[in-house]
């Protein structure tokens, strides 16, 4: 009898390796080597081009994809205007962060339309009627199969050519070709290159749905996310009404592009005010808040930043943030210190992006700075002011992308005053904003009243 030969697969990168290791030897990533059995490579792939042929790139025909609107005008914001023909896109969130409701809701509505397929492996038929009974969504038009083994779903596609195909999930889908379980590396990445293939020479426009590891990453290694046309993460806390959707990979609009929903008792509700999810209501003027005008593709919103400086009982102060890069933050205590002669050796400090939202920009830096101090001294900042900009390590304040979009945002909200960097103020005079331009740390604390 032949001995099965097993090779080991890196889940982070695809990588392989005959023996086990603690460290991959491709990506450098520890713990990520799982045993497969290696299988008889067998060629199943054929090209879905046209026959190759040398041509000018002057010569070649360039249009506009066709795009299939979801009916979910946030979502089709973040696809970039919607579905594209024979496009696939990777859907990824944590469990039961709403990522099957908000496709049979945008499926419900295609289905109107479009010739639709959804493929459940994780759920059966009956289960699905009833989220669907639940959400009161009408779905006559939509073609269910519960169904995981891939063969089976290549079958179904061929035979019933839908516009949108959803399958829930990647993971849960297998190929006989294989003969490791389904969730492993290589059924994934099988399964995921058949369907991307079946995809583009079809027509069809495939959404799958993805599941995430502990660190929040894709399940699986990460070519899934090379082969895909468009990735899109699913955000928010499962305790919050509020739902994040922040693109990372689009062949066919902006990165970056973030679609705010909050979760009902029927399903996913648009939000058409987002920056009214991330403000705080509070009764009065308050030391250590903050709002700062953040960029999200092509979206500006406002974001309360607030931050508690404490005496610190410990030899080591806590430096903590939640929604902030936190080794910014220490950076930024030490700029404050230098430049602008506070010190929170002594204290400890706390800072939160309020409402959920994670600001990986650097434009917070300004008005991180300024909510500490504000904490700091007792003192609250002005109503009504905005702030944002970035700080350097020398003390200067450094301008950032789409300044103009940001102010006439905050102006349309109300806002009175911004402090802003020097370069960032506007050649003409912007109704109802009065604009406080600064070039340096201690310029902006001074100006804080």
């Amino acid at each position: 009898m032949a001995k099965t030969k097993s090779t080991y697969s890196c889940t982070e990168c695809g990588g392989q390796t005959l023996k086990w290791q603690g460290q991959c030897p491709h990506c450098q990533a520890w713990n990520t080597l799982v045993e497969i059995i290696a299988d008889k490579v067998v060629s199943r792939f054929t090209s879905v081009a046209e026959t190759g042929q040398i041509q000018n790139l002057s010569e070649v025909e360039a249009g506009e994809e066709e795009r299939y609107s979801t009916g979910v005008a946030e979502f089709d914001r973040v696809l970039g205007g919607g579905l594209v023909h024979g496009g696939v896109v990777l859907l990824g969130g944590d469990p039961g962060i709403g990522k099957s409701t908000l496709l049979l809701q945008a499926l419900c509505h295609m289905s109107l339309v479009r010739e639709v397929l959804y493929v459940s492996g994780e759920e059966s038929a009956r289960q699905v009627a009833l989220r669907a009974k639940r959400l009161a969504l009408d779905a006559k038009a939509v073609h269910l199969l519960a169904e995981i083994q891939l063969e089976k779903i290549q079958a179904a596609l061929t035979e019933r050519k839908p516009d949108i195909a959803v399958i829930d999930s990647i993971q849960t889908i297998y190929s006989e070709a294989l003969q490791s379980a389904p969730g492993s590396v290589a059924q994934v990445r099988e399964c995921a290159a058949q369907l991307t293939r079946l995809a583009k020479a079809s027509g069809t426009c495939i959404i799958l749905v993805g599941h995430v590891t502990k660190e929040g990453a894709l399940a699986g290694p990460r070519v899934l996310e090379h082969m895909v046309d468009t990735v899109l993460y699913f955000e928010g806390d499962t305790h919050s009404s509020f739902r994040l959707i922040r693109a990372f990979k689009n062949r066919f609009g902006a990165v970056n592009e973030l679609g705010v929903f909050a979760m009902t008792e029927k399903g996913l509700r648009e939000v058409s005010n987002p920056s009214a999810l991330f403000l705080s209501h509070h009764g009065g003027q308050v030391p250590g808040s903050c709002i700062m005008v953040t960029q999200e593709g092509t979206r500006p919103l406002l974001v309360e930043i607030q931050a508690l400086v404490d005496e610190a009982h410990a030899p080591n102060p806590r430096r903590l943030s939640v929604g902030l890069e936190q080794n910014r933050l220490a950076m930024l205590l030490a700029v404050l210190h230098r430049h602008a002669g506070i010190a929170c050796f002594d204290q400890d400090v706390f800072v939160n992006a309020v409402g959920g939202v994670k600001i990986t920009e650097p434009g917070a830096d300004l008005a991180v700075l300024l909510a500490i101090v504000s904490s700091l001294k007792n003192k609250p900042l002005p109503e009504k002011m905005v702030v944002f900009g970035e700080v350097g390590l020398a003390g200067e304040v450094r301008p950032v992308q789409r300044g103009l979009e940001r102010l006439k945002e905050a102006a349309k909200l109300g806002f009175v005053q911004a402090i802003v960097p020097k370069a960032n103020k506007p050649k003409q005079v912007i109704a109802g904003i009065e604009i406080i331009a600064v070039e340096r740390v201690d310029d902006a604390v001074a100006k804080m009243r």
